[in-house]
């Protein structure tokens, strides 16, 4: 990651870091799960913008070097399709190149299902790295 993105305070800062063709990707990102999730806390945290419910991370993206990642903390556990698994827990990722090829559907999809299946990440510590299921 470019030291340009690992030390900013606001998701604003961290767009302004970006290349134009990565901001168009992290703008369209923002504002579909600024829409789909009007409720969750957003902030940037280990240097990405991630978006929280009750305190539990969601969904968030980060600047990699070919291509942006947007994240869902719990998106193994997604019925609808087109995530790739992420990690050893139950994260689950999608990569852009370009704006284009945002899939504006099944983003909205997986936005839904975010809210609606959650393992308690916010936990993991206490758990000892056990994963509960939420709702």
């Amino acid at each position: 990651m470019p030291p340009s993105l690992m030390a900013q305070a606001s998701i604003d800062d961290y767009h302004a870091a970006l290349a134009p063709a990565d901001r168009a990707i992290c703008d369209a990102l923002r504002t579909a799960i600024a829409s789909a999730l009007p409720d969750a806390e957003a902030k940037v945290w280990h240097a990405h913008p991630v978006w929280f419910l009750n305190g539990n991370p969601i969904t968030g993206y980060s600047k990699l070097k070919s291509c942006i990642r947007l994240l869902f903390w719990s998106g193994q556990s997604f019925a609808a399709p087109g995530l790739a698994p992420e990690g050893s827990f139950k994260a689950a990722e999608a990569r852009y190149r370009t704006v284009e090829e945002i899939d504006p559907a099944a983003l909205d999809l997986w936005l839904a299902e975010a809210r609606r299946v959650q393992w308690d990440y916010r936990n993991i510590m206490r758990n000892r790295g056990r994963l509960d299921r939420l709702g």
